[in-house]
């Protein structure tokens, strides 16, 4: 095997795709900027029992680990930087009030989400904290909506969840935590069989409403088949009433395509609304995100938060190709003064111009530029290459 391979779903990004995704990432966060979201910038490592405190088991598995030559204690790579902001607003702001955090970074994944995808995301997003009502859910979708926007996806659409409709029926029904996870993973892969068989010692209340969630999947009739086929459990109704009122807030900029009344995603630590944002022709969402009240509560200070996340090589790819600009090529007379002011002045303005260095005549097709400084009438001007 050659020693400059690199391990499997794991890429070097190169300069055009490169130059894409980091002018996105400015223009995200400047949208967020002026939305009052205030950036953060966790570690890469964290000691584990840190890390991926009340987070489940979903992201246990998702979190390279090794053992720290300082401390001789367990560090985990991390897999995702929402637990990480979570942490820095239950202990380090520690504000009354609501915080609006975004932040930006790489993370780490032991496997790949999905099909084609990288196991090292680019991972940007926001989170509100602070606030327990269906405002703040508005607005961070609202939010994302727009972020999508700035990426360039068009005709973007919403699937709307949301967690407490199971975890009610689990909960009433006292459903032992190892059959609950059995349940999740039927109701994940919508195997109504599956299910119907695995809550077949329940009472029959709860092992019908656990067999009509994976089929409660569709349009806005969903939810008022849901007031039917589903426990009267004042959570389950409240629940309702929440998806509903999202979409019927969030309809001037997003088209929702379905609720899922069995989208169980990031179920360990989402305590309410789960959403996720696609586009037409992309098989992977684009944004992921929900309610998470659970997590300041696991650090101690109980904190309701809603947030998203979006992986910027996704975004890049997904929308138009806003690559590098054509640059300005110039010769390379470092003494000339007339020209050097000429050069910086047109950096100032944001063109990229490159000096052409001695002895490379032959290559210079391979610097991007499309235009030169040439020298017309006593003066630098900017020309078209023939």
């Amino acid at each position: 095997m050659r020693a400059w391979l690199l391990p499997e779903y794991i890429e070097d990004i190169l300069p055009a795709e490169a130059c894409r995704i980091e002018r996105l990432r400015r223009s995200i966060l400047d949208l967020f900027a002026v939305h009052g979201y205030q950036l953060v910038m966790p570690p890469l490592l964290e000691y584990v029992d840190s890390l991926l405190t009340g987070t489940g088991h979903d992201l246990d598995l998702q979190t390279f680990k090794l053992v720290d030559q300082l401390s001789g204690r367990m560090l985990g790579v991390r897999a995702d930087i929402t637990p990480q902001v979570a942490r820095i607003d239950a202990h380090l702001l520690n504000r009354s009030g609501v915080t609006r955090l975004c932040y930006a970074g790489s993370v780490l994944r032991t496997r790949p989400d999905g099909m084609n995808r990288t196991r090292e995301p680019q991972q940007i997003g926001a989170e509100i904290y602070g606030h327990r009502g269906i405002e703040s859910d508005v607005g961070i979708q609202r939010l994302m909506m727009k972020a999508l926007g700035v990426a360039g996806v068009r005709n973007a659409y919403l699937d709307l969840g949301h967690v407490a409709v199971f975890r009610s029926l689990v909960r009433r029904a006292a459903v032992a935590p190892d059959l609950e996870s059995e349940l999740f993973r039927a109701m994940q892969a919508k195997d109504v069989p599956g299910v119907r068989d695995l809550a077949r010692r329940l009472d029959r209340g709860t092992r019908e409403a656990l067999a009509a969630l994976p089929e409660l999947y569709g349009g806005a009739q969903v939810l008022r088949l849901a007031q039917r086929k589903l426990p009267a459990y004042p959570e389950i109704r409240a629940a309702l009433r929440a998806l509903k009122a999202l979409s019927d807030r969030l309809h001037d900029v997003a088209r929702i395509r379905c609720f899922d009344l069995a989208e169980l995603r990031g179920y360990h630590y989402h305590s309410g609304v789960v959403f996720a944002a696609y586009a037409e022709g992309w098989p992977n969402a684009l944004a992921l995100g929900g309610r998470y009240d659970e997590v300041g509560r696991a650090f101690g200070r109980a904190r309701p938060a809603t947030g998203f996340s979006m992986d910027l090589r996704e975004l890049a790819s997904a929308g138009p190709n806003g690559g590098a600009r054509a640059g300005v090529l110039a010769p390379y007379l470092p003494r000339n003064v007339a020209l050097q002011r000429r050069i910086e002045a047109l950096r100032a303005r944001g063109e990229t111009v490159i000096e052409d260095l001695p002895g490379h005549a032959g290559s210079r097709g391979e610097l991007g530029c499309d235009r030169k400084l040439a020298r017309r009438a006593g003066r630098w001007k900017v020309v078209r290459i023939q």
